[in-house]
Order: C-alpha cells, then structure tokens, then sequence
C-alpha cells in the first residue's frame, strides 16, 4: 500500500487530499466472458514521488534515471498491504461486492520525476459478467489520498461491452461537508459525531455494461 504511515492516519481528520494519483484501469476478460483481473496503473504526484525517492535513497543526482539497483529497490514499494486493505478499490457485479487477490506482479517506474506502478488482482470466482453491471470505484475512503481516472480505461478480451464514466460534482459535495462542519458546534469533538467518511462521495465510478452471451 501507501507508507503505513498514510493507512494510519486517523480516520476524518482531513477534509482534502494530500497525495494525488493519476489513475488507469485494465479490466481483464477471459474468452468465455468471464472477470478475471483488474490491472491498476497509479502515477503519484511529484512531490510524493520525491518524498518516496528520499525516502529509499534512489535518483540521489535527480536525473530521472534509476540504476538496476534502485529500479529493483522501487519495484513493490507501496505493495506492502495491511491485512484488510481493499488497495483503495471498489469492485461490485450487480450490486454485489466483488473479492479482489492481493496484489500480484507490481511494476515500477521514475517517469519525468513521476513514480509510476502497476499491479494486478485477480478477481475471485471469475463471474460472468453479460447482463449485470459492473462498477469499479478507485477511491480512498479518508480522502487522505485522491485517485483520479486521467489514465486510460481499457477492457481486455471483451470487444463488445459498453462503458460509462460517471464523475461526482465536486462543488456539491463540498458544499454538503462545509454544512455540515458549520453545524457543529465549535468546540465539538469531532470523532463523536460521527464524521462520514467521505472519500467515496468525490470518486469516479466506471459502469460496464455486457451483453448475455
């Protein structure tokens, strides 16, 4: 995952993000139709990948070029999942949550001062897909971090599904927390009142759509 330290942090205690990732998705079919994988790319913002890179002591001249050892020291590096982690994905078919592999095959790269990876999970089951929808939500729910779908959204082995973006509206999101903090009494604690967890409500959802085979 993100350093611990980001999947620690204390639940609705940051009203907006502070690590930005560019986000694509291949959404992988089998030759009877079937689910099998999603393939996550994530692309951190620069002062993040700086961070990562002091951090792990790699790129110490800043030309943008890994050596073999660092290449390999970078590979994996937010891979490190606590045990219940969903890797910030949210999968249904029909309403109905979908299992997701921990992460398999991760990639690395340092791409123009940007840190660029790749992992794949498998979905469990590998349900057929014709008829019912399928929602794929990346998202975290603290909105500590934001995932935004700027990368390409591609299905692999299916030619004949459709797909819909449905992007939330922004400023009516924030208009609805910004009424509610101003409810609250000034000296309120805010873990009493139930703070919602909010990152949900300013994900991108992609729909896909496939016909009965």
């Amino acid at each position: 995952m993100l350093p611990l330290v980001l999947c620690l942090m204390p639940v609705g205690l940051t009203a907006h993000p502070h690590v930005f990732v560019d986000t694509g998705l291949d959404v992988i079919f089998d030759d009877q139709n079937r689910l099998t994988h999603v393939r996550v790319t994530w692309a951190y913002d620069d002062f993040y990948s700086l961070l990562i890179l002091e951090d792990l002591g790699l790129d110490s001249d800043a030309d943008n070029i890994l050596a073999p050892w660092e290449q390999k020291r970078l590979q994996g590096f937010d891979m490190n999942w606590v045990e219940g982690f969903n890797g910030d994905l949210d999968a249904t078919l029909g309403g109905q949550q979908l299992q997701l592999s921990r992460p398999m095959e991760p990639t690395a790269e340092l791409r123009d001062g940007r840190i660029i990876t790749t992992h794949l999970r498998e979905v469990t089951g590998q349900p057929q897909v014709g008829g019912e929808t399928l929602s794929i939500k990346p998202y975290d729910e603290t909105f500590y971090v934001s995932y935004d779908l700027t990368l390409p959204v591609r299905l692999t082995g299916e030619h004949t599904c459709l797909t819909e973006r449905i992007d939330p509206d922004i400023d009516q999101k924030l208009s609805e927390m910004r009424a509610f903090l101003l409810s609250l009494d000034v000296n309120a604690d805010l873990e009493e009142n139930d703070i919602p967890l909010i990152g949900e409500q300013f994900a991108t959802e992609i729909r896909i759509t496939c016909p009965n085979s």
